[in-house]
């Protein structure tokens, strides 16, 4: 592969993130949901009924307590999440979905099917099974060269154990990358991942 081919493919992968990522704020314009807020709800989901604690969720997303409580903040307003003190630990906060924020997500996930429906148009399922497991082989290069944002302390064991060695940080990030590509055994003819 030419020089000029790898430097191309960087720029087709970004552009159709970003291009992907204004359509999709585009949907969720009428349903009055932001990209951060949906983006939150989704993390929120992924733990189902045992909540995430905020500073699971902050570390999860890459973002700042601040910006998240405040993000966690306006969702409550809309009853889309609730707060409760943890059992184990009343200084903590756990965010769970609501019944309202898991409708929600169902219309969220609609949209995204449609939407990834015609972005995938003529592309043979094989071909899309092929570039979700070469984008997952990407991501997975990716945070083996420790370009995943983070601090040192981020990167500290609940006993204090260092885990900032590249194999531990690529098995965990590799856990969750794997976590967000669905098993492509249970992808239908309908289903564009």
């Amino acid at each position: 592969m030419k020089r000029n081919e790898r430097i191309r493919i960087g720029f087709l992968i970004h552009d159709v993130s970003r291009l992907r990522r204004t359509a999709f704020d585009q949907r969720m314009k009428p349903l009055g949901i932001t990209r951060s807020q949906w983006w939150v709800l989704s993390g929120v989901s992924r733990h189902g009924d045992s909540g995430i604690t905020q500073t699971e969720l902050a570390k999860v997303l890459d973002l700042g307590k601040v910006a998240l409580g405040g993000l966690i903040d306006r969702l409550e307003e809309r009853g889309y999440v609730k707060r409760h003190a943890d059992p184990q630990d009343r200084r903590v906060n756990r965010v769970y979905l609501t019944r309202k924020g898991k409708a929600m997500l169902d219309r969220m996930a609609h949209v995204g099917l449609e939407m990834n429906g015609k972005i995938m148009k003529g592309i043979a399922m094989e071909r899309q099974h092929l570039l979700a497991e070469l984008l997952l082989i990407m991501k997975k290069n990716l945070i083996a060269m420790d370009v995943v944002p983070g601090s040192n302390e981020r990167r500290k064991g609940a006993n204090g154990a260092d885990r900032s060695n590249a194999k531990y940080r690529e098995s965990k990030w590799s856990q969750r990358a794997e976590s967000r590509v669905p098993d492509r055994s249970a992808w239908s003819e309908t289903d564009h991942g």
